[in-house]
């Protein structure tokens, strides 16, 4: 038989280990791809809750202008109330 008609049989329980190291590979490959996402989601979602979380801080701070001006408008209200009250 010439050395060129040679065929490689691989035996069966290699075969096996091949097909689950190949296997193993893909998900691999998977796990990174959904790791990559959901780094990218959780960046999106810090994202949106740093922006919220100024929408919050915007808003407290006009709701504290708004009381701080009812509280001036009411010293006044009823400062006109006792000029009316004593004239």
């Amino acid at each position: 038989m010439p050395p060129y008609l040679f065929r490689w049989r691989t035996r069966p329980d290699i075969a096996q280990l091949e097909h689950e190291i190949d296997a193993l590979k893909t998900v691999v490959i998977r796990l990174r791809q959904d790791l990559t996402n959901k780094t990218g989601y959780a960046a999106t979602l810090e994202l949106v809750l740093k922006q919220r979380t100024q929408t919050i801080d915007d808003l407290v701070g006009k709701l504290e202008q708004s009381r701080a001006q009812c509280r001036r408008l009411g010293a006044e209200a009823e400062n006109y109330f006792r000029m009316l009250a004593a004239g």
